[in-house]
């Protein structure tokens, strides 16, 4: 599909272009790495050392905490799939090495989650067999497609996701004698992936059938603004996620902790179940939350996370 420019009433294509190299888009990319992805760049580059002989094109932190490794192409090619997992085999078994880069970019106060890494794949297009292999392959890999437009204009899409189709499959929790929406979602939003420790189940354990009901309720909500929001559990709450978190969902005795991504100071006349926790400690990111204890404060919440999704180009 074309991009059109607005002139008025006309509309005109604007032609594509590409990087003359790739490490123009790998640049650009680092430079902006929180805005597009939410990550911390511990290194370009990053060498796997002789045995190994690999080199790591971005090596970053996610805001969750988890490792993140990007490999790009400026061409359509399979080799960018099989060189990913090469270096995510190299990184399960260096964790020492990764917390040490860590801890030499960013500090040593950053605890590493291991629960996930995340492995990003940036290439103009790939082939319909590289888009099979990671739907069936159950590792976390996520794959965008890039565009530029007279080199001004950069659209990354992300055309597929890898997934545990095991997750999808398992049996789901009965709310009020019938299967949750959390089936009708897994579709949507991938529940639990083979590299997670966390579940989806975890949080719901020996929560009241109130809060239980308002986290599916919530849930669906936000898996149906998108296909291609995730789901993906972690140790202290749920985060729903495209390139970086769009809102965390933290499950407490008597209510639910929304944490959003929005700028607390941008947002005229909050709510009265909401607080700016900009500077206040908290497991899950997002500076705008809000307290949900019954549909009510669901519904005052539902603007939000639709101003929190557009936000990140929804």
């Amino acid at each position: 599909m074309p991009l059109f420019e607005i002139s008025g009433q006309t509309l005109s294509i604007l032609p594509q272009s590409n990087f003359a190299l790739e490490k123009n888009l790998q640049a650009i990319v680092e430079r902006n790495l929180e805005t597009v992805f939410n990550c911390r760049l511990i290194q370009s580059e990053f060498s796997t050392g002789l045995q190994h002989s690999g080199r790591i094109d971005t090596l970053a932190l996610s805001e969750d905490d988890n490792p993140v490794i990007i490999e790009y192409k400026k061409v359509e090619s399979s080799e960018l799939i099989n060189q990913s997992l090469y270096y995510l085999a190299w990184l399960k078994d260096h964790k020492g090495d990764f917390e040490r880069a860590v801890q030499k970019a960013l500090g040593d106060s950053i605890d590493v989650d291991w629960s996930e890494i995340r492995v990003i794949c940036i290439a103009p297009n790939y082939k319909k067999y590289d888009l099979y292999a990671v739907q069936v392959m159950g590792a976390n890999i996520e794959l965008w497609a890039y565009h530029l437009f007279q080199n001004r204009f950069l659209y990354l899409e992300k055309v597929q996701t890898g997934y545990s189709p095991l997750a999808s499959e398992q049996e789901q929790p009965e709310v009020s004698g019938k299967n949750p929406v959390m089936v009708a979602a897994g579709k949507k939003a991938a529940l639990t992936r083979a590299t997670a420790v966390y579940t989806v189940e975890e949080h719901l354990e020996g929560k009241s059938a109130q809060i239980k009901e308002l986290a599916f309720a919530i849930q669906e909500f936000i898996t149906g603004l998108d296909a291609d929001i995730q789901e993906v559990p972690k140790k202290n709450y749920i985060a729903y996620k495209i390139s970086q978190n769009i809102v965390c969902m933290e499950l407490q005795t008597q209510r639910v902790l929304l944490y959003l991504k929005l700028n607390p100071k941008e947002i005229a006349n909050p709510p009265k179940n909401s607080r700016d926790v900009t500077d206040k400690g908290r497991h899950a990111p997002g500076d705008f939350e809000i307290s949900v204890k019954n549909m009510e404060d669901f519904e005052v919440a539902k603007p939000y996370i639709l101003m929190a999704y557009q936000k990140l180009g929804g």
